[in-house]
């Protein structure tokens, strides 16, 4: 089952703190759905997940913003 995170309206490093803070609280191999409509966040998920050794299994541009599925790593 995958989860959505609901982060639009949050700028940065918002998006990118509470995602971190809700995949800590998920097991390995869970997925997240994350819902943004900051524009570096189209950098920022990205580049968090290759930090943190999360897999980010998709990147779709959306009206208004960007959703991203992660893989808990």
């Amino acid at each position: 089952m995958t989860e959505i995170y609901d982060l639009r309206g949050l700028n940065c490093p918002l998006p990118v703190l509470k995602t971190r803070k809700r995949l800590q609280s998920m097991r390995t191999g869970e997925f997240l759905t994350v819902e943004t409509t900051d524009p570096l966040a189209a950098l920022d998920i990205p580049a968090f997940c290759q930090e943190d050794g999360h897999r980010l299994v998709d990147s779709t541009s959306v009206d208004g913003g960007h959703r991203f599925v992660i893989e808990k790593g």
